[in-house]
């Protein structure tokens, strides 16, 4: 059975439980809507969308159908429509709020990168324990002493917060913003954290997800040898997407 999350907000249409893998693909059909859109492109059939994001019709079809936007037969989706159902949808028809804990080499990329608008989220605040960090700048901002973090996350009404510290300080940073209004956790720290019901986290350990790649790599057959002459690179086949579980 797929993995379920709540997916309800007051304006994203999403009142329902929404399987896991159906929200995971959205932001990949977004991309390739914006693709479209920057080719001029003005409608999208959800075959043209499946084969953009390596993923059946089908799925593409009944992943939509969750959205405030349908498409019409034998025209398709409106590109534009369709992005901006799927930004209401995943939260992201405006700029969130979002902070950042810990500010290594982890931390300062993913402050970088969450910078840019196109994402949907605004860098508010960093923080960090080290007294050599604190009022450094990192992203025109300057990083904030960790122990301001709650009063900062109402300060400056925070809504998520992305955890890259070390495994043995991550549950102390969820434990201090519990009382507040944070409403997701990105959890960048090799070790699992308890959170309070109500309180979203996701865990990202990269470490891990090698790992579980490498175990597919060394069961894959052998790709074979490339020519020299050859210019265009081999389509993978996997389809990492469609996994419904």
């Amino acid at each position: 059975m797929a993995h379920t999350l709540s997916a309800a907000t007051a304006s994203d249409g999403a009142n329902r439980s929404t399987p896991i893998p159906a929200v995971s693909r959205m932001p990949v059909y977004l991309g390739a809507l914006t693709a479209l859109s920057a080719s001029g492109s003005t409608t999208a059939s959800s075959e043209a969308l499946a084969r953009a994001c390596g993923v059946g019709a089908a799925i593409v079809r009944r992943d939509l159908s969750l959205l405030d936007h349908t498409g019409r037969r034998g025209v398709g989706y409106d590109v534009s429509e369709l992005a901006a159902s799927i930004r209401r949808f995943l939260g992201i028809d405006r700029l969130r709020p979002v902070g950042i804990v810990g500010t290594g080499r982890l931390g300062t990329a993913l402050a970088h990168y969450l910078s840019d608008p196109q994402h949907g989220f605004a860098v508010r605040a960093v923080f960090d324990s080290s007294a050599a960090r604190i009022g450094q700048p990192v992203v025109d901002l300057a990083i904030r002493d960790i122990r301001t973090l709650p009063d900062t996350v109402r300060e400056l009404s925070l809504e998520l917060l992305v955890i890259a510290v070390p495994a043995a300080a991550a549950q102390s940073v969820v434990d201090a913003v519990v009382d507040t209004d944070i409403r997701g956790l990105l959890n960048f720290a090799p070790v699992p954290v308890r959170a309070p019901a109500g309180l979203e986290v996701r865990h990202v350990d990269l470490a891990t997800e090698l790992q579980v790649l490498s175990h597919f790599a060394q069961s894959a057959p052998e790709a074979s040898p490339v020519p020299a002459h050859a210019s265009a690179p081999a389509q993978s086949s996997l389809g990492p997407l469609e996994a419904e579980s």
